[in-house]
């Protein structure tokens, strides 16, 4: 006899499983193509074009610029950050499509929150050409919750899985959360700016932690990236200030670190092949990203 609790656990998005149906594959692979395709066609329309209802609208980068805070992100490294992202995001796509049973399941474990996360990215978008930073900053929030739980219950995915879908869409919903705050808020004021370069000293700290703790190198050089990108917008805008300085000091000190997490594995790794006279095997590349423990 089916019990609720059997009901509750067959019906579940979120549950890992070791196999799925044709008909569940079937599912993630429409829902997960369109819900991509819903944030990429979104974000590209908002970053050339206004919308048309509201009073305070603009694009996504008209935005920033408006509301210019002690976090706003340099136009130029933010796009190419997350075009990249897309088209990496494509070959998580390619999974669910797979012939191969392994990949096709690794994708599907995560599809759920893949799915979920384009949907609160969307809305975001949404929100944030119209002004309502408030319900922006909560649907942020909310899907930081989504991507943090998707990072530790799934912490062993395979490189082309876990860059796309975990730590490239998390690193900018923390660092989204500093810039949406500051423009709620508008954090224009010297209290404000004080407070902003006490704030921003969080990208050094949550980087840390996944680079010490985990030996994450994706999210490192993320993190660095977008310290990059806020780095440049307030040093373009605010030269007589701290704000950029810290930033590009967080840059560094995260770039560096990656560096040395990153290459002493890579490097062995290849060494040790080589004396073996092996190339590296399909499981091998399937290997998880992080350390196990």
């Amino acid at each position: 006899m089916t019990t609720w609790h059997d009901r509750v656990h067959s019906v579940n998005p979120f549950l890992t499983r070791e196999n799925y149906s044709r008909r569940s594959i079937t599912a993630y692979k429409i829902f997960t193509t369109l819900s991509w395709l819903l944030l990429v066609i979104v974000t590209v329309h908002y970053t050339f074009a206004k919308p048309h209802d509201g009073h305070h609208r603009h694009t996504i980068w008209g935005q920033n610029h408006h509301r210019h805070t002690p976090f706003a992100l340099n136009s130029i490294i933010t796009s190419i950050y997350w075009i990249v992202l897309f088209v990496l995001q494509l070959g998580y796509v390619w999974h669910l499509f797979s012939s191969n049973t392994d990949a096709v399941n690794a994708a599907a474990n995560v599809g759920s929150h893949f799915i979920f996360n384009n949907l609160f990215y969307f809305a975001f978008v949404m929100l944030w050409v119209r002004s309502h930073f408030w319900i922006a900053e909560l649907i942020l929030i909310i899907n930081f919750f989504n991507l943090t739980a998707l990072y530790f219950r799934h912490s062993t995915l395979p490189r082309l899985i876990h860059i796309p879908v975990v730590s490239g869409p998390l690193a900018f919903n923390y660092v989204a959360l500093f810039w949406v705050g500051a423009a709620m808020v508008n954090a224009h004021t010297l209290p404000a700016r004080i407070l902003a370069n006490i704030a921003i000293w969080g990208i050094l700290v949550y980087g840390g932690f996944y680079l010490i703790a985990f030996k994450d190198y994706t999210m490192g050089f993320a993190l660095s990236v977008l310290a990059a990108a806020l780095g440049v917008a307030q040093f373009l805008t605010h030269v007589i200030a701290f704000q950029w300085i810290f930033a590009f000091v967080i840059m560094a000190l995260l770039f560096i670190m990656t560096i040395l997490i990153s290459l002493p594995g890579a490097l062995g790794e290849k060494i040790r092949y080589r004396q073996q006279g092996q190339v590296v095997s399909e499981d091998r590349e399937r290997a998880p990203l992080l350390d196990d423990r």
